[in-house]
C-alpha cells in the first residue's frame, strides 16, 4: 500500500524542491502553511512558514550538495562542514537536522534532513515520534521513492497511531474522537504545547482536516479486527476486553512497550515485557499508562531537539523563530472567548 498524496502537488511545490540536491528518498510539507487550520484565513495561510521533512539516504553527500548550492542555509556551524553537520544531525536531538527562516520564491521555508534509516527508525519503533508524529497527520507527499522497507515502515506508523489511540479511547467513539487522539500523540508531553503553542492546535488541525484523515486511516480501520468502524455514521466500537487491548498492547511500536513497561515493573523485579503487558491490559488506567509512555518519549526528543535547534539555526533565527510562535499562541488565546461565546 502507498500513501495517499494529497491531491497535486503542483509547480509550486516542484519549484521549491528544484532547489535542493535531488537524492531524497522521501520528502513532504506539512503543517498550517500547507493545510487549513480552523480559524486561520487563507491570507494568514499564505504568510506561515512552510515545513518541509527530506529524508535522504546519504546525509554527508547531500549536506555537502547543499552546501555548495544554499550555504546560506545554515547558521555557523557550516564552518564545520558536511561531516560535522552530519554527526550533530544524526546524534543529538531526534535525529532530524533543522535550517529555519530560509527564503525560498517569495515564501519562508523551514527543512529538516533525516537519514532514511534514521526515519525507517522512528516510523517503526518510535524512538523519538519526532518525524513518525509528524506523518500521523496528513502531509503534502512530494517524494516518494521505491523502497519497500520505506514504504511498509510508513504504513506501520500509521497502524501504531491507531492502536495506540485504541487505548486511550472507551468503547463507543466518533471518527473525530479517533483522529484527535491521533493528531494529539506527537504533542503529549512536548514542552512546547505549554509555552509557544496554540493549545486548541490538535482540534484546529482536525476540524478542517478530516476528510485527509479519513483517505490515511480508512482502510486501515475497514481492515482492523479491533474495531467495529462505521464510516456513513462516523462511529467506532474498539475491542476493550483485557485479551483485545492485550493484542493491542503487543502491537505497540518497541519503544513505547519499554516505557510502559518501565512505568509499570519496579525497579529489580525484571518480569518480561508480555507479562508486563498482560497486567497492563486488565488494568482499568491501561489507557494513562499508555498515555504516560507516549508523553515520556515525546518529552525527551522535543526537549534535545529544540535545544540542537538553536545551534542549527543560530540565535538570531532561533530568537525570530521563538517570537512568531509566541504570536501565533497569543492569537490563539485572543480567540478563545469568541468561540466559547459562540457554543
Amino acid at each position: 500500500m502507498t500513501l495517499p498524496a494529497l491531491h497535486n502537488t503542483g509547480v509550486f511545490y516542484r519549484r521549491i524542491l528544484s532547489q535542493f540536491p535531488q537524492d531524497i528518498s522521501l520528502a513532504f510539507a506539512y503543517g498550517s502553511g500547507v493545510f487549513k487550520q480552523h480559524g486561520t484565513s487563507q491570507g494568514q495561510m499564505e504568510k506561515n512558514m512552510l515545513d518541509f521533512v527530506f529524508a535522504v539516504d546519504d546525509p554527508v553527500t547531500w549536506h555537502t550538495m547543499n552546501l555548495l548550492q544554499n550555504r546560506k542555509h545554515y547558521s555557523i556551524l557550516k564552518l564545520m562542514g558536511p561531516t560535522k553537520i552530519s554527526s550533530i544531525q544524526m546524534n543529538y536531538g531526534a535525529s532530524v537536522y533543522y535550517n529555519t527562516l530560509v527564503p525560498v520564491d517569495g515564501r519562508v521555508i523551514k527543512y529538516g534532513v533525516i537519514s532514511t534509516d534514521s526515519l525507517i527508525d522512528d516510523l517503526m519503533h518510535w524512538k523519538s515520534m519526532y518525524v513518525a508524529g509528524r506523518l500521523h497527520k496528513p502531509v503534502k507527499m512530494l517524494v516518494q521513492s521505491e523502497n519497500g522497507k520505506l514504504r511498509a515502515a510508513l504504513v506501520a506508523n500509521l497502524k501504531s497511531a491507531v492502536t495506540a489511540s485504541f487505548l486511550m479511547l472507551p468503547e463507543s467513539c466518533t471518527e473525530d474522537d479517533l483522529f484527535q487522539q491521533i493528531a494529539g500523540l506527537s504533542y503529549a508531553g512536548d514542552f512546547r504545547m505549554v509555552f509557544g503553542e496554540d493549545k486548541s492546535k490538535v482540534a484546529n488541525i482536525v476540524k478542517d482536516n478530516i476528510q485527509y484523515f479519513r483517505i490515511l486511516y480508512s482502510n486501515i480501520l475497514r481492515d482492523c479486527p479491533q474495531v467495529v468502524y462505521k464510516p456513513q455514521q462516523g462511529k467506532l466500537e474498539v475491542d476493550k476486553s483485557p485479551e483485545g487491548q492485550f493484542i493491542q498492547l503487543m502491537a505497540l511500536p518497541r519503544t513505547l512497550q519499554q516505557r510502559i513497561t518501565k512505568l509499570v515493573d519496579p525497579p529489580g523485579k525484571n518480569r518480561d515485557v508480555e507479562e508486563i503487558l498482560l497486567q497492563v491490559a486488565q488494568d482499568p488506567d491501561c489507557g494513562a499508562v499508555v498515555q504516560q509512555g507516549i508523553s515520556s518519549i515525546v518529552k525527551s526528543s522535543s526537549v534535545t531537539q529544540s535545544i540542537k535547534g538553536i545551534a542549527t539555526a543560530g540565535l538570531w533565527k532561533t530568537v525570530s523563530y521563538s517570537s512568531k510562535k509566541l504570536k501565533k499562541m497569543w492569537r490563539g488565546w485572543r480567540r478563545k472567548p469568541s468561540v466559547s461565546h459562540m457554543s
